[in-house]
């Protein structure tokens, strides 16, 4: 961030940033990108990928912060957005609690908004979790061929944990590794847990890769996503998961 001047536009290049924002301050929002699915109706000008936006196309809307991710979004493309005078606040997420900061300061100390109450919200849903059930290790694919997992370090690793759900691959040296799939078979799990997202994991798509093993069909939005959906994320995966007992 370069300057203190009110914040009127904003261009999100993360589809849950995205949707924090409209939450909060709907009119924020003048360009969001192709993959922003909600909310839905959304009518503002469409950049491209959060891996190729059309950086001439957000400048030309003249924002006044753009809000990214070091993950999601490339740093060659970040840095011709600056290289133009735009503020680019990037955040990093690897953790719920970071989750959480996070939000505070994209809507808070980056749009000038009072603190949302949703976000208090969401604070309340995880802080108030039930006791979760006996604790069950699991692989967790993120994309088949190849197929890779969540390793070290990822936001949906800590939601799973605090479900009761171990993932065997939390120690690994990568946060995203590309595991065999003889090797995932091999590795003891006791479910393997299938979101619909980055990869569209469908009953008809991954349960069968795993034969024998429990598998849990989870919404990618709510395990993946860090803004309103994580008011009520608690009970969906928990719903989804105790669906693969």
């Amino acid at each position: 961030m370069t300057s203190h001047r009110p914040v009127r536009r904003v261009v999100s290049l993360v589809p849950s940033l995205t949707e924090a924002v409209a939450e909060s301050a709907p009119d924020l929002l003048v360009g969001v990108t192709d993959w922003c699915s909600h909310p839905a109706g959304l009518t503002v000008a469409r950049i491209g990928g959060t891996k190729n936006p059309d950086t001439a196309a957000v400048t030309a809307l003249a924002p006044d912060l753009v809000i990214a991710n070091e993950e999601e979004n490339r740093p060659q493309d970040l840095a011709l957005l600056r290289a133009t005078g735009l503020d680019v606040l990037v955040t990093e997420v690897r953790s719920l609690a970071g989750a959480f900061a996070e939000l505070h300061r994209v809507l808070v100390d980056g749009c000038g908004l009072p603190r949302p109450g949703w976000l208090d919200a969401a604070e309340a849903a995880w802080r108030d979790l039930p006791a979760p059930p006996a604790e069950r290790a699991a692989v967790v694919p993120i994309w088949r061929r190849p197929w890779t997992v969540l390793g070290r370090d990822t936001f949906a690793g800590d939601l799973l944990a605090r479900l009761g759900v171990r993932n065997l691959y939390a120690g690994h040296a990568d946060r995203y590794p590309r595991i065999p799939l003889a090797t995932l078979l091999a590795a003891r799990a006791d479910l393997v847990v299938l979101p619909d997202e980055p990869y569209r994991f469908t009953a008809a798509d991954g349960p069968e890769a795993f034969p024998g093993l429990p598998a849990a069909l989870v919404s990618g939005r709510h395990l993946t996503w860090y803004g309103p959906s994580l008011t009520e994320a608690p009970d969906v995966l928990a719903g989804a998961l105790a669906a693969a007992d």
